[in-house]
């Protein structure tokens, strides 16, 4: 059994590996100051974690979190490039600050490796597909330079400080207990949750950008993967994601027909600084992480929308 620490553990994402974690009998720490988390995302899992309400801006709070821990998986942020275009000063204070503050307090604290969310938000709008580690990062918003900066800083507390870390570039992350409630909520939600209400979904701009959607549990399998990835894995960022791409018309389409409806979305004005098309080779997470992905879209989705049948 081995100790881990978790910030942001009561987001969506993590709330999944926290759950997975306490299953296979790890101690668990977790640190949210739920801004964006839901401490309901860990009901069924709080009696066997250690919850601390705190922020990762507090570096004596992430000391105390850090302290016997062999790995932090670091997702705390404040998420979304909308939100991060109308406040870029708290999206850098959280998105760069709070990691600094996370790397350095794990270096201090003795903690081996830091797996950290990067983000595919960092190779811009670019024509190249699929987006590939070795491409030049051309990020277009201030929430995917809050993420480029940390994978930067993540690189050098490796390779100066010997604290090995590892940043894993999620492309669009989907799964049940998503809030599709947020004015920032992933599409995949909107999309399920709007149908099963009859309404309208709404679609920002044509329909025709693309995206590489990735099932949360190919998330946590990565999350895992890389905490346990041979030493010369670190230093580095990797794409986490399935490898292939879908536009968002048909997304929604696809949805509908797994809710059983003929409802018709609706489309509204494109979002600044939204990337047109998206899709990530993980050829190096394979290679150096084992990472598998073995959930693909179609069943990701089946999955997801029967979650939203029974618990809306």
């Amino acid at each position: 059994m081995s100790k881990y620490m978790e910030t942001g553990g009561a987001g969506y994402i993590v709330s999944h590996l926290t759950r997975e974690l306490a299953a296979r009998g790890h101690e668990v720490v977790v640190l949210d100051n739920l801004s964006t988390g839901r401490k309901e995302n860990l009901a069924d899992v709080l009696d066997a974690v250690s919850f601390r309400e705190g922020s990762i801006t507090d570096l004596e709070t992430v000391r105390e979190c850090c302290r016997g821990v062999d790995c932090v998986f670091h997702q705390a942020a404040l998420p979304s490039v909308p939100r991060s275009v109308a406040d870029p000063l708290t999206s850098d204070e959280h998105n760069i600050g709070g990691t600094l503050r996370v790397f350095w307090g794990a270096h201090q604290e003795g903690v081996r490796r830091v797996v950290y969310a990067a983000s595919s938000s960092v190779y811009g709008d670019t024509e190249e597909l699929p987006k590939h580690e070795g491409m030049q990062p051309k990020p277009m918003s201030p929430y995917a330079v809050n993420k480029r900066v940390s994978e930067l800083y993540g690189n050098v507390f490796n390779n100066l400080y010997g604290l090995s870390t590892i940043g894993l570039r999620y492309f669009n992350v989907f799964g049940s207990r998503q809030d599709p409630n947020s004015q920032y909520a992933a599409v995949v939600p909107k999309f399920i949750t709007a149908f099963l209400a009859g309404r309208s979904p709404i679609i920002h701009g044509d329909g025709l950008q693309s995206r590489d959607f990735t099932y949360i549990e190919n998330v946590v399998e990565a999350n895992i993967a890389a905490c346990g990835a041979r030493p010369e894995a670190g230093g580095r960022s990797y794409n986490i994601a399935l490898g292939g791409r879908i536009t968002f018309k048909d997304l929604c389409y696809r949805i509908r027909e797994l809710v059983g409806t003929d409802i018709e979305p609706q489309y509204d004005e494109s979002r600044p600084g939204d990337v047109k098309h998206s899709q990530a080779d993980v050829a190096l997470a394979r290679q150096y992480l084992e990472y598998a992905g073995e959930v693909d879209l179609d069943e990701g989705l089946a999955r997801t929308v029967a979650w939203y049948k029974d618990n809306s």
